[in-house]
């Protein structure tokens, strides 16, 4: 599509490390911290401002301020064991210290020779009554003390990038700012009092004050509504697309799905029935469906997505589900079966894992419309997968299945149609903005019976006697699982910590009472632990962050989360469901280190306080932001880099409300303002929407 975009945003889709005075370091570096492109870096904000004292008397100023000084040196200290270098140096004001940890080589003799007047910029503290300044933003000489900026910009920052190549980088990619076309509604644009888009972009890395931050400047709110217009008008012409996809027509006579609802041995909810119902009109229209159903664990969406398929299937069709993982596929094709009973209806399972032989079988089932119910991971979509008559395909966790996905999806033409299945409650505005192109049904009440998990966070002072109430559960017979922490991202470290858990829970309980499961281990060995723990003689299922825990073990009845503060709330709150699917009472415990901070606090009180997954979903959201809560980083969904949920909730109605009435007016974006809208969808990386148009 490169070829498409106007010729016009090429300087902003110009590499980085095209920029003079660059070198591929820091190119690199820059690159993992925004992103490879020019307009990349222009979308990395600052999240404060230096504000510097010009000359201020050194004594008299308070210590936390920035100052700009010129100071006479005195002279140098040299460190050692652990004590930093110290340069001494002052004026007419007083005197102060220049604190310097590691200084490389003789940098020091070279710039502060004794007598030696200077211009130095940092901020200013007092250690032991004395004034400091640690490690300095500017050392020059006195006649350059101009160039030392009295307000300055402070970014995030990586590892290996210092803040001097970022600042340099982004006065040069400042200075390739093109002048665009408004796409903003002039009376829109003046109610609000926004500048245009270059002045945007200039004022964001030029704040003024702290207030020039802040998600509600002028500047930053411009932008931030750039970004949520150009995703809420992709996802409107993937949904206007779609409403003109012939679909296939699914009736049904019921036949199916009443045999399969009377022999349940319970009652649906009230809420699968309503979705039941809305699934099934969505079947039976013309158009394709596109729907996302989501349910907190344990609310029964297994058997909603098997009663549209069902329907696939009374309708003369095929009908597959993917899922994440051959466990979860697994999972979900013995359950399926086990709905099924004896019912006249073939089911195949289809993953990497089966032999030459048994995949041939498999594929040639699926092939002849022999298999009706097709599930699998991945492998269902390849090219060597031929159906005799698709008709829905349902799809377990969105987390794989991001809006870029079904961007591309929908360039294909005709499909079956399509169910999303999620366990992660989604916040109202997060599904607006993500799944603005589906319709979306929500399972918002459990079956009966469940009773709910209790809740308790520990300190991990105590970890000894969760270890004994561990070891008497499982002496009765009991089952739990392990879940160890998240320690630096690292799968080594995460590895590590869990082998040591599991070690010591084998001194404890025995060594054949518990179980390693992690996302190193090879299929079958993972299988193996699987099934030892949920069939077998282990009692306890040791497990990494990196693991997928969507296993079902009714038996199952302790979750223990160490260190608990460093996970996500929605992440919690799926562990947590791991447990109480069955009849007995089932605990969590969440280990927590001290001291907690704030969000950690708010985090477990939350946890304790309610098992609504909604409820805590919308929290997540809160603490978190929409990245973290829906893994945009594990999924291809975008993260904003200048939209912010909390401030922002309101630009993002308008934009949807925009996006609906461009389309209304301008459905192939042909007229004016819809050639300007052109270029918006290439800045924020909506090619993919484009293709959808019928002008190409």
């Amino acid at each position: 599509m490169t070829n498409l975009r106007p010729t016009l945003l090429n300087p902003l889709f110009a590499p980085v490390r095209g920029l003079k005075g660059i070198g591929p370091k820091f190119a690199g570096a820059i690159a993992k911290l925004a992103g490879e492109d020019v307009v990349d870096l222009l979308f990395h904000k600052p999240y404060r401002v230096i504000a510097r004292l010009k000359y201020p008397p050194i004594t008299k100023t308070p210590p936390g301020s920035a100052v700009l000084l010129e100071v006479e040196v005195q002279g140098i200290f040299p460190g050692g064991h652990g004590r930093p270098s110290r340069v001494r140096a002052g004026n007419d004001s007083g005197f102060l210290d220049l604190v310097y940890f590691h200084a490389k080589g003789d940098y020091l003799q070279r710039t502060f020779e004794a007598g030696k007047n200077l211009a130095v910029a940092g901020m200013l503290d007092e250690f032991q009554g004395k004034k400091q300044i640690t490690h300095p933003d500017y050392v020059l000489p006195p006649e350059r003390a101009g160039d030392i900026p009295l307000r300055e910009a402070v970014y995030p920052l990586a590892t290996g990038l210092p803040a001097r190549p970022l600042l340099k980088a982004l006065r040069l990619a400042l200075q390739k700012l093109p002048e665009l076309p408004e796409w903003i509604e002039p009376a829109f644009q003046q109610k609000n009092n926004w500048p245009s888009w270059k002045e945007a972009v200039q004022k964001l890395h030029a704040p003024e004050s702290e207030a020039d931050c802040l998600a509600a400047s002028p500047a930053r709110q411009r932008l931030a509504y750039d970004e949520l217009l150009s995703g809420q008008l992709a996802l409107a012409l993937v949904r206007e697309k779609q409403r003109h996809l012939r679909g296939h027509p699914l009736k049904g006579d019921n036949r199916l799905r009443g045999e399969l609802l009377s022999a349940l041995p319970f009652a649906p909810t009230a809420a699968q029935s309503r979705v039941f119902g809305e699934i099934a009109a969505d079947m039976e229209s013309p158009n394709r469906m596109t729907r996302l159903l989501q349910g907190d664990v344990g609310s029964g969406k297994t058997l909603v997505a098997l009663m549209a398929m069902l329907q696939a299937v009374e309708a003369g069709s095929q009908a597959a589900l993917m899922a994440p993982t051959d466990l979860l596929a697994q999972q979900h094709a013995a359950s399926i079966k086990n709905y099924l009973g004896g019912m006249p209806v073939e089911t195949v399972l289809l993953t990497g894992r089966l032999n030459t032989a048994e995949k041939r079988g498999a594929l040639e089932k699926i092939a002849s419309g022999g298999a009706r119910l097709v599930i699998g991971t991945h492998a269902l979509f390849q090219e060597d997968v031929d159906f005799a008559g698709l008709a829905l395909a349902v799809v377990d966790e969105q987390h794989r299945f991001g809006v870029h996905q079904r961007l591309a999806l929908s360039s294909k033409g005709r499909l079956p149609d399509l169910l999303v299945l999620t366990a992660t409650p989604i916040p109202r505005t997060l599904a607006l903005t993500y799944y603005g192109d589906m319709d979306i049904s929500r399972l918002d009440e459990k079956p009966t019976g469940r009773t709910p998990i209790d809740t308790r966070a520990i300190p991990l002072e105590r970890l000894p006697e969760v270890a004994e109430a561990l070891k008497r559960k499982t002496a009765g017979g009991g089952k739990a699982y392990w879940v160890c922490p998240l320690i630096d991202e690292s799968e080594v470290s995460d590895l590590a910590a869990a082998s040591r858990r599991l070690e010591e829970l084998q001194r404890l309980l025995g060594p054949d009472k518990a179980r390693l499961m992690h996302g190193r281990m090879k299929p079958a060995a993972r299988d193996a632990a699987m099934r030892d723990f949920a069939e077998g003689g282990a009692a306890v299922l040791v497990a990494t962050t990196v693991v997928e825990v969507g296993v079902d073990v009714p038996s199952a009845t302790l979750m223990v989360i160490e260190h608990a503060e460093r996970f996500g709330l929605a992440q919690l709150h799926q562990l947590r469901g791991r447990v109480g699917r069955g009849d007995a009472p089932s605990s969590c415990l969440l280990l927590y280190a001290q001291p907690l901070g704030e969000t950690a606090r708010a985090r477990l009180k939350t946890m304790r306080e309610t098992n609504d997954g909604f409820r805590i979903a919308e929290e997540d959201l809160r603490l978190r932001g929409p990245g973290e809560v829906l893994g945009a980083r594990q999924s291809g969904m975008p993260e904003f880099r200048l939209a912010d949920f909390a401030a922002h909730q309101d630009l993002l109605l308008a934009a949807r409300d925009d996006a609906r009435l461009i389309l209304s007016r301008d459905p192939d974006l042909k007229s004016a303002r819809g050639q300007t809208l052109r270029h918006l969808l290439y800045l924020f990386r909506c090619d993919a929407a484009i293709k959808t148009l019928r002008a190409g």
